[in-house]
């Protein structure tokens, strides 16, 4: 049993540097186009992460309980290799303000520690399919679709004045808290899956069923982690891509809120910091393409590309260090 607090203490941790971490991808268009003061963004976003998970169901959880690797080859030790992977890359990556995802990176590292502890046979085809699917199109779908959306509101908007910027501010909070409620909705349902499949493991529960109390103590811990705010990552996504207005924070608030809610929905694990970040990038092109500076949107890719190998490996060898040292 003393395993298994281990393990949710880490998992709660991994799930407070996922808000902590992605914070970013919620206020940042917010705050840099002077839609809301700081404080005030995140403190609504950490309320709506909160609700997110209790409003929209749990089927991503259960993707990362059953659909990554074969539920009978999972124990404690490999759950414990795979968060340590998740939380030492967060804090890497946010050390240097590079925006990367949690998402790959509990992935990667749930991946690794499976295949040194059983082998390849062990892994899901079919949903590590899935999962790869929604991790890598949901970001060319933000792109996509935030370049079509503003394309679409600067035509209707051809006629305006410059008032319509007060609309676009105001409306931000609307489209921000729909952003934050998709993201509590879909990332700290990683975290619960997680914990669930340990207490499966232990004993404590038949089957996978995501307890009540695992789904409010992951959504308080992803709302809390929210609320300090990742302000190195806040100024890469707000600042470094290019001048944000508001009609760029309102165009890509909605198209990452309606991609990160439908896969949350259908119970596909997304990378939020990817989806925003492409967001904002296409909204950014839709104005003018050089516009944007790519080379700082290059970087970012480079990091998204190594994540999954990089936790692979981080998990691999911690797995293999646990059981040497303790078995």
């Amino acid at each position: 049993m003393v395993l298994l607090y281990i393990l949710i203490g880490m998992a709660l941790v991994f799930d407070f540097l996922n808000g902590f971490h992605d914070s970013s991808n919620i206020v940042a268009t917010i705050i840099f186009s002077r839609a809301m003061s700081p404080r005030k963004a995140l403190l609504m976003t950490a309320v709506a992460e909160f609700s997110g998970p209790f409003l929209f169901g749990v089927a991503v959880a259960k993707t990362i309980g059953e659909g990554i690797v074969l539920p009978s080859s999972v124990d404690m030790w490999v759950l414990v290799a795979a968060l340590f992977a998740a939380i030492f890359w967060n804090l890497f990556t946010w050390y240097f303000g590079i925006p990367s995802s949690s998402s790959h990176a509990l992935i990667g590292g749930l991946v690794g520690a499976v295949i040194v502890s059983v082998g390849f046979h062990a892994i899901e085809i079919g949903g590590l399919i899935k999962v790869a699917i929604a991790l890598f199109a949901s970001p060319i779908l933000g792109l996509i679709v935030a370049f079509l959306i503003t394309r679409l509101v600067f035509f209707l908007a051809r006629n305006a004045t410059m008032r319509v910027n007060k609309f676009f501010k105001r409306a931000q909070v609307l489209t921000g808290l729909s952003l934050a409620l998709s993201h509590g909705a879909n990332d700290a349902q990683k975290t619960m899956g997680i914990i669930t499949m340990g207490l499966v493991i232990s004993g404590v529960l038949p089957d996978f069923n995501v307890p009540l109390w695992v789904i409010a103590v992951s959504a308080g811990a992803i709302a809390i982690g929210t609320s300090v705010g990742g302000w190195r990552l806040i100024k890469t996504l707000g600042g470094r891509f290019y001048k944000i207005r508001p009609v760029h924070g309102f165009t890509a608030q909605i198209s990452s809120a309606s991609i990160i809610l439908g896969a949350a929905l259908l119970g596909g694990p997304v990378s939020t910091t990817q989806v925003v970040s492409s967001s904002i990038l296409g909204a950014g092109s839709a104005e003018r393409v050089n516009m944007v500076r790519w080379g700082v949107a290059g970087n970012i890719l480079m990091a998204w590309v190594f994540t999954i190998p990089i936790t692979i490996l981080l998990s691999g060898g911690t797995y293999w260090l646990l059981q040497y040292f303790f078995h």
